[in-house]
């Protein structure tokens, strides 16, 4: 998905002039990274904020227009408001088309209603991990990881090397580790319960 943004620079800092802006339904940001300094940006907060609402948004490659040329960036921080729908600050990176990039992308789980371990033995999807953190260059940055439940049994899990990762894409993960990206986890209960209603009978 391609996302594009229009900023303008700014000049004025300080708290007092981020509150001007907001008040102007402006948001402060800035953008770092790459061969560039750092360049302090404003940008109109619904567009930002729409496209804040978009899971896609805070894993995909950004067009940022800004005074007339193209920046390309990621997104890797938003800051807002305690309780209400207001952006007050946003981070974003330069990035290169030749280089590989880090980047977290959310994990999309599916087929868990198909998967023998919650079908048969009523078990509980748990998930250990919601996002995953890879690399790769720009252009391969996917959306979404999907994960497939279909054929997961009752007390067993998938690791991170399970996954499937487009071409291009690898995960980065702590020397060895394999990490557990999902269980189905079933409860003894149940098993006990079999034993209690047999017990009458006997």
């Amino acid at each position: 998905m391609q996302f594009e943004l229009n900023a303008n620079t700014r000049t004025l800092q300080g708290s007092g002039a981020s509150r001007r802006l907001r008040r102007a339904a402006k948001v402060p940001g800035i953008v770092y990274g790459g061969t560039a300094g750092a360049t302090m940006i404003e940008l109109d907060h619904n567009d930002l904020l729409l496209s804040l609402r978009k899971e896609a948004f805070h894993s995909s490659v950004i067009t940022l227009k800004l005074e007339g040329a193209n920046e390309t960036v990621l997104l890797r921080d938003a800051q807002m408001h305690p309780y209400k729908a207001l952006v007050l600050h946003v981070d974003f990176q330069r990035i290169d088309a030749t280089h590989a990039i880090h980047q977290k992308v959310p994990l999309h789980f599916i087929n868990a209603e198909m998967a023998p371990g919650v079908k048969m033995a009523g078990g509980t999807v748990s998930h250990a991990m919601n996002e995953i953190d890879v690399t790769c260059l720009p252009q391969d940055l996917p959306s979404f990881i999907e994960v497939d439940l279909k054929d997961l049994a009752g007390g067993q899990s998938l690791h991170v090397s399970q996954l499937t990762f487009p071409n291009g894409v690898k995960p980065v993960t702590h020397g060895s580790d394999d990490p557990v990206v999902v269980a189905i986890t079933v409860k003894k209960a149940a098993a006990a319960e079999g034993e209690e209603e047999a017990a009458p009978a006997a």
